[in-house]
């Protein structure tokens, strides 16, 4: 066999094996995606798995692939597109938070209340509360209506808007802002807008009604409107009057590079070495913190014990 036969042999079998890996690729419905370049896992190939190929499906109703860039694991797995109430980082309901170290707990706040969600070095979250006092209750029940996002000398706006009568999420009742002015997001899944800078994106994850909000290199939140059900209603024994169903935000968040110092009611929950006061195995075991944690109005960076400065943090990325 000549040298010239041997190498186009060779040449064959090699484009031979190359569209086999694609072809059983391509039906296992996998695809591979990288991490950014300041995580942990830079560098390191995720390969999503079979049944969520995809990060942005195009079926709002399929489960997403999701890249965990911030664990020694390194990697891919499947979720929803929404938050999860019942995993940590969650905030949902009259306000029950999951923390990060897995502890859940209840925040009672008062209505018209703002607090510090999580203060860090590089950003803050603050959230506005809407509630009622129930008839008999000592204390108000309430629910995140808005959540402001402070980084830099920025600031991002995310709330649920008033709604008489629920409407089966027929209609988007999700209001953005950014330094102040509305922010325009088309309606329709997979619908984006990037801040000036492309600091921070939100990205709808369905027609209407939800959104995920990503600080480049900080946090993650998914976030959806709901409604006080006529069920919950019932249950809780709320008495929620006609003419408003107390539409309002579940939100899960995701911290990136959390710093040893940061704070706030859901943030102190990440800290190592945090020993979390809430009673284990109680049914609504309840964390304090209203004092230490309230701020003035929804995009106010200063309470007691908040580590976040929009001055401090606005120079350094000026000085990069």
């Amino acid at each position: 066999m000549t040298t010239a036969t041997t190498g186009g042999a060779l040449v064959g079998l090699l484009l031979f094996l190359a569209i086999a890996i694609a072809t059983v690729t391509a039906a296992s419905g996998e695809s591979s995606m990288a991490c950014p370049r300041w995580s942990p896992c830079f560098r390191k190939e995720l390969r999503c798995p079979a049944e969520c190929p995809h990060r942005r499906p195009a079926n709002p109703r399929a489960k997403l692939c999701f890249l965990d860039c911030y664990s020694p694991k390194c990697e891919a797995s499947c979720r929803g597109g929404g938050p999860d109430c019942n995993n940590k980082g969650s905030g949902c309901y009259d306000p029950r938070f999951i923390g990060g170290d897995g502890v859940v707990f209840y925040f009672h706040g008062k209505k018209d209340g703002h607090y510090a969600l999580l203060s860090d070095r590089s950003f803050q979250v603050n959230a506005r509360f809407i509630g009622l006092r129930p008839a008999g209750r000592t204390r108000d029940a309430t629910w995140i209506q808005a959540l402001g996002f402070l980084f830099r000398s920025h600031s991002f706006v995310v709330e649920a808007t008033g709604v008489a009568v629920w409407d089966s999420g027929a209609a988007d009742h999700i209001r953005l802002s950014y330094d102040g002015a509305a922010v325009e997001l088309p309606e329709g899944h997979g619908a984006s807008w990037t801040s000036p800078g492309g600091a921070l994106t939100v990205e709808r994850t369905g027609r209407v009604n939800g959104v995920v909000v990503n600080l480049e290199g900080a946090a993650e939140a998914a976030v959806g409107v709901v409604p006080v059900t006529a069920e919950d209603d019932r249950i809780h024994r709320y008495g929620i009057p006609a003419g408003d169903c107390f539409a309002h935000l579940e939100v899960q968040f995701r911290w990136l590079r959390p710093s040893p110092e940061m704070e706030g009611v859901l943030g102190r929950t990440y800290r190592e070495g945090f020993v979390n006061p809430a009673k284990r195995g109680v049914e609504m075991a309840v964390l304090g913190g209203e004092e230490e944690y309230g701020v003035a109005e929804l995009l106010s960076p200063r309470c007691k014990l908040c580590v976040f400065s929009p001055e401090k943090t606005a120079a350094a990325a000026e000085a990069e």
